[in-house]
């Protein structure tokens, strides 16, 4: 390829950029739907819970679903490999840094995935009523996704740092066929993750049933920093919407979109469904909670690589139980509870009454939006600068 310089430069956004603008009309919370379904599954709430090890167990996927979401179980985490996962947990929270990635690697390589395992934590899942929705990395799929079929998962998630549907490999490589995957498949099939319209809109072509957008911005995600590989969540939503919009004219068949990294706040999740996301999955702010897996720890699912880690462990600390950080009442003033209410009271401030007006909802750049007249906060560190 030849390139002409000099090249030019497009500006991207961030959702801590923007801000939203209210419409000429407000209404009560109470007449506000949030709802949406997506690959077939009705979720009151527009949250799913990242196929993170430190975020969906069995557990966390059943309250997650009673609360009203759905959580994303990994098919290739610890869940899978180990009969027993809390010895597995415990080692992650507690070692030093020093030997964090090297555990990792050891971990997630000495115990193959057991299909037993896979077929108990998709049963598991069923029992406690929810949504039973599990992930695999593409080079997994057509082994797990007919497995995770038969086992009675709801939806299947084919997910990794950049998806395209013209993937090059080396000679004897045969990269999935997602086309075929979804017409073979007996459920619905979901794929992750892009950040541009044009691959957005050839994954829809495909047949998924949604496509999970954003690449580098999760808390415990490095791969911005390791590849310099990203798009800002705001630019990459308003650029996959339009994708959607351009496959639903083609098709007449719309497909959703979710904004996956860099969701921490609730406020976050309403300036991405502005942007024009369906829904918005969601990692740390989960991992928070008293019934995670990750001990108050959290980290990224890239760093068990055995030649390029691109995850770190975080410490997220641990506040309140999945029930409250869903739907309330909120003990904190800065976002990270009462998701639901959050989004609702957005919704019915906006003017907003589903999820459509929602998108054609005004959105600003507005570079000032967390520092103008937060001076106080600032200094205190409180209330949006919370530690």
């Amino acid at each position: 390829m030849v390139t002409d310089y000099p090249k030019s430069f497009s500006r991207a956004y961030g959702l801590d950029e923007i801000a939203l603008v209210p419409s000429d009309i407000t209404l009560d919370p109470d007449v506000v739907d949030i709802s949406v379904t997506i690959a077939g599954i009705a979720m009151a709430a527009p949250v799913f819970a990242s196929a993170m090890d430190s975020v969906v167990s069995p557990l966390t996927a059943g309250l997650i679903g009673k609360a009203g979401g759905v959580g994303v179980l990994n098919l290739e985490g610890v869940q899978t490999r180990y009969e027993d996962p809390e010895p597995i947990l415990d080692q992650i929270a507690s070692v030093e840094r020093s030997g964090y990635v090297p555990l990792m690697q050891r971990l997630y390589q000495e115990q193959a995935v057991r299909d037993d395992l896979v077929v108990a934590r998709i049963q598991a899942i069923k029992a406690s009523g929810a949504p039973a929705v599990v992930s695999s990395t593409p080079q997994s799929a057509t082994r797990l996704g007919p497995l995770a079929a038969k086992a009675g998962a709801d939806a299947f998630l084919v997910q990794s740092t950049v998806t395209s549907t013209q993937f090059r490999g080396k000679p004897g490589q045969v990269p999935l066929d997602l086309r075929a995957f979804c017409v073979d498949m007996a459920i619905p099939v979901m794929v992750g993750n892009s950040t541009t319209t044009s691959v957005t809109l050839e994954l829809m072509r495909t047949g998924v049933a949604a496509v999970f957008v954003g690449i580098g911005p999760g808390a415990a995600c490095t791969t911005r920093g390791v590849l310099g590989v990203g798009v800002p969540m705001a630019t990459a939503m308003v650029d996959a919407a339009a994708a959607r919009a351009a496959y639903l004219n083609e098709s007449g068949r719309y497909v959703p979109v979710i904004a996956d990294g860099g969701i921490v706040t609730s406020g976050d999740i309403c300036k991405a469904l502005a942007c024009g996301a369906d829904a918005v999955m969601m990692g740390s702010p989960f991992a928070r909670a008293t019934e995670a897996p990750g001990r108050g720890f959290h980290w990224g699912m890239a760093t068990p690589n055995a030649v390029l880690p691109r995850g770190a462990r975080i410490q997220v600390g641990t506040t309140v139980g999945i029930g409250q950080i869903m739907n309330g009442p909120s003990s904190t003033d800065d976002g990270t509870q009462n998701m639901v209410g959050a989004i609702r009271t957005c919704f019915a401030t906006l003017g907003a009454a589903t999820m459509s007006d929602m998108h054609a909802m005004q959105v600003v750049v507005a570079p000032s939006l967390r520092t103008e007249g937060k001076i106080y906060q600032q200094a205190q560190q409180l209330g949006m600068y919370k530690k």
